[in-house]
């Protein structure tokens, strides 16, 4: 039992500090860039964002879910795990360049008629053709979840954020020099060689006697319907999310023009909202995910042995440790959200959005490790179905309230009513499931 406690806080505790690095690192990026390239330069790359955690999340697939998940099945069996590895990287890069394909015949499209803003043309090119990388990347990221070997993922981050401040200080003010658009552009394409550094260190670490066959290599269906078994019920859920994310900006702006307000004054209000306030409520994330993904290999194994007094142990801790940290955090950002702001952006914009949302947001916090503890017991159908719900009934009420003339109030109220819908129903069913 020791042993089972002792590896489980290893895992939790190497991601908690690579993760906390990783944010601090994200945010010092975030002032870089925020302060060179400027509010306009900040509104245009937050109008595109959600676009690009579209095309992330069908990228990947959720594939890191199902490779973690399955090596960990697999190593208590005591069975080879190479081929999960070489099978998910044959699948994510067929849907990437599949996808980059895509961008290239309709990023005019979203950009003139959905996005309303043509010069976010250009940026979603850019951003299609960093999926490659960023897919590869979560997938050796997935390979050792599985394993419970977190010190490539943290050394991968933490290197993967030192390139990325060296490129962006560098490079970045040379491009602003040319105009905002090709910043933004060098912005998201500079991701490709933090991506690469990342995918280099994940290589020193894959073990040096690996066996690596022809029957590796080629394509096998029962590894294949394994992994998209459990990775397409996950991914539906996240791309529900990142559907409804996509359309956000879509139906608020369009609907907000219809009710009178400015172009500028919803471009300004809504990357306030993106780039300052949601990234100073999701601050704490990094803990929240340390759980979450260090939670899915510990649930499927003693899963999979019938130990459900340990599955629900887990559970209970790790719902107990983000409720802990969701408290702490909302209760920090709340009072000092201006203090927070100024130091990290030189702005207080986006602050009245914080002092509503900071107490709801200890709900949030619960929402990772309630969805990857359902996953991990082969729930990921039940999730799925509650974000459609849940991603339906914001755009709704985003799509009624923007009508009220409150401005960004609407998406405010919108994703308050989301955040209690979703936590508490999936609450519901993993209580079902594991009493």
């Amino acid at each position: 039992m020791a042993k089972k406690e002792n590896l489980f806080l290893k895992s939790t505790f190497i991601l908690i500090i690579s993760g906390f690095l990783t944010k601090i690192l994200g945010f010092l990026i975030r002032i870089i860039y925020s302060r060179i390239i400027g509010e306009v330069g900040v509104a245009l790359y937050s109008i595109a964002t959600p676009t690009y955690s579209l095309l992330l999340t069908i990228s990947s697939l959720a594939i890191p879910t199902a490779i973690s998940k399955l090596i960990a099945e697999n190593m208590a069996k005591g069975n080879r795990s190479i081929k999960i590895l070489t099978t998910s990287a044959a699948i994510i890069l067929t849907i990437n360049f599949s996808l980059i394909i895509i961008m290239l015949l309709t990023s005019k499209f979203i950009a003139n008629n959905l996005l309303q803003e043509p010069r976010s043309y250009p940026i979603l090119i850019a951003m299609a053709l960093t999926l490659p990388f960023v897919s590869i990347s979560s997938v050796f990221k997935g390979y050792f979840y599985g394993k419970q070997n977190m010190v490539p993922h943290a050394t991968s981050n933490v290197l993967e954020q030192i390139v990325r401040i060296i490129i962006i200080y560098l490079v970045l003010p040379k491009l602003m020099n040319i105009n905002v658009l090709c910043a933004v552009v060098g912005l998201v394409l500079l991701t490709i060689i933090s991506e690469v550094s990342s995918i280099i260190v994940f290589l020193f670490f894959l073990p040096a006697k690996i066996k690596l066959t022809k029957a590796d290599l080629k394509p096998n269906f029962t590894t294949t319907k394994n992994i998209l078994d459990i990775s397409l019920p996950t991914v539906s859920s996240r791309i529900i999310g990142n559907i409804g994310y996509f359309f956000e900006p879509i139906i608020l702006t369009n609907l907000l023009l219809l009710s009178g307000y400015s172009n500028s004054y919803i471009l300004t209000e809504y990357g306030a909202y993106n780039a300052y306030s949601l990234s100073l409520l999701t601050m704490p994330s990094f803990f929240i995910a340390a759980v979450s993904m260090s939670i899915i290999p510990e649930i499927a194994k003693f899963y999979t042995q019938k130990n459900f007094k340990m599955v629900k142990r887990r559970i209970k801790q790790g719902l107990l440790f983000a409720l802990l940290i969701g408290i702490f955090f909302s209760f920090l950002i709340f009072v000092f959200r201006d203090q927070l702001l100024f130091t990290l952006y030189k702005t207080t914009k986006g602050s009245n959005y914080i002092k509503i949302l900071a107490p709801i947001f200890v709900l949030f916090y619960l929402e990772g490790v309630i969805i990857s503890s359902l996953q991990a017991l082969n729930k990921a159908k039940i999730t799925m179905n509650i974000s459609l719900f849940g991603v339906l009934i914001k755009l709704i009420i985003l799509a009624l309230f923007s009508l009220f003339h409150i401005g960004i109030y609407s998406l405010v109220i919108s994703e308050i009513v989301n955040i209690f819908f979703v936590v508490f129903t999936n609450l519901y069913y993993l209580k079902k499931v594991i009493t």
